[in-house]
């Protein structure tokens, strides 16, 4: 099943690059992985002079100033996020400097405080020395982040133009014939040809009028694609036979705009259209683990359609992989004389 497209460059608009979700898992783990690495590479330096003690102080030290400094910056970022441009960066660095400035001359009166013998450093050289580091792993750390954030906004640009595009889109053969299969209704069946400008309009609506790339739900795309079916139906008559097994789909589950109904048209113009004798398309979807699984299973026809290129699908797969993460799964394929298409979303 495959079908051709065309890309429209992301539009032009002012990036913006918010701070990274210091609350969030990864960014909690990234902080004690560089505090570890650090302490790591600083214990294998050819001049150290401190065993596995001093290696398991250090460790146990880096690993803490890297927790509170998450917390902390979880708790500052909404007033961080206020500063103008590259200032809130800049303060980002600054809060993480004066945590680790703060927290070594703290551990180290800790230890002089207590007897406890673990720092052979004075103060002022403890201090000084984990400030630098901080100071310069803070800068390459936040660096990082900052491109990160580019990376995302552009990607989040270009599946917005995607969206842009696929819903300006409407295929020409596909407006002509439903238009001629009104012009036939118009006099044997004025309720049908009724019906049918009513699944066009809506149609139109949702690809055309509908410019906003903010998600839908699950029981608009089916109703939507319930819509097409309905049309395509008057055209085929019997040469295009669907059923479904769609069983207790939460119809407020949230689904970006138009995912589903590309692929049921695929499956009516690759699977069904070729065929003298048409066929059947299936649509199954339940719930399983908390995930939404999708199924379209359309007959595999000797020949494709002709135009197809696989872009349809590919697109698909960037969306879903966009707004769904890793966890999600798009997978085709000609399963013997059928093509499936699988969409496995787990639930936000």
């Amino acid at each position: 099943m495959r079908e051709s497209t065309t890309d429209t460059p992301a539009p032009s608009r002012a990036e913006h690059r918010p701070l990274p979700d210091f609350c969030s898992g990864p960014v909690i783990f990234a902080l004690l992985i560089m505090a570890s690495v650090t302490v790591t590479v600083m214990w294998l330096a050819p001049n150290n002079s401190h065993g596995w003690r001093g290696f398991s102080v250090g460790m146990l030290f880096a690993d803490w100033l890297a927790v509170v400094i998450g917390v902390a910056l979880c708790k500052l970022r909404p007033l961080l996020m206020r500063l103008p441009g590259h200032a809130a960066y800049a303060g980002v660095w600054l809060a993480m400097v004066l945590i680790v400035m703060g927290g070594s001359a703290l551990v180290h009166w800790m230890d002089a405080a207590m007897q406890m013998e673990l720092l052979n450093d004075s103060t002022g050289d403890f201090v000084l020395n984990n400030t630098l580091i901080a100071a310069l792993l803070g800068a390459a750390m936040l660096r990082y982040f900052y491109l990160l954030a580019q990376w995302q906004t552009r990607l989040e640009a270009v599946t917005q133009a995607q969206v842009s595009a696929l819903q300006a889109r409407i295929r020409p053969h596909f407006l002509f014939n439903s238009m001629n299969t009104v012009a036939a209704l118009v006099r044997v069946d004025p309720a049908a040809a009724e019906r049918t400008v009513e699944d066009l309009s809506e149609l139109f609506r949702a690809a055309l009028g509908e410019h906003s790339t903010r998600d839908g739900t699950l029981g608009e795309e089916l109703s939507l694609v319930d819509r097409y079916l309905d049309i395509e139906q008057l055209r085929l008559g019997e040469r295009l036979r669907v059923r479904r097994e769609l069983h207790d789909l939460p119809d407020a589950f949230p689904l970006p705009r138009l995912l589903l109904q590309p692929l049921v048209e695929n499956a009516v113009r690759h699977g069904i259209q070729p065929l003298r004798e048409g066929g059947e398309v299936i649509l199954r979807g339940r719930c399983e683990g908390g995930d939404i699984l999708i199924e379209i299973d359309n007959p595999l026809a000797g020949e494709p359609a002709p135009g197809g290129h696989g872009h349809g699908l590919d697109n698909v797969r960037r969306r879903v992989a966009y707004r769904y993460g890793p966890r999600a799964r798009v997978t085709a394929g000609p399963e013997g004389e059928r093509f499936v298409v699988r969409l496995q979303l787990p639930a936000p």
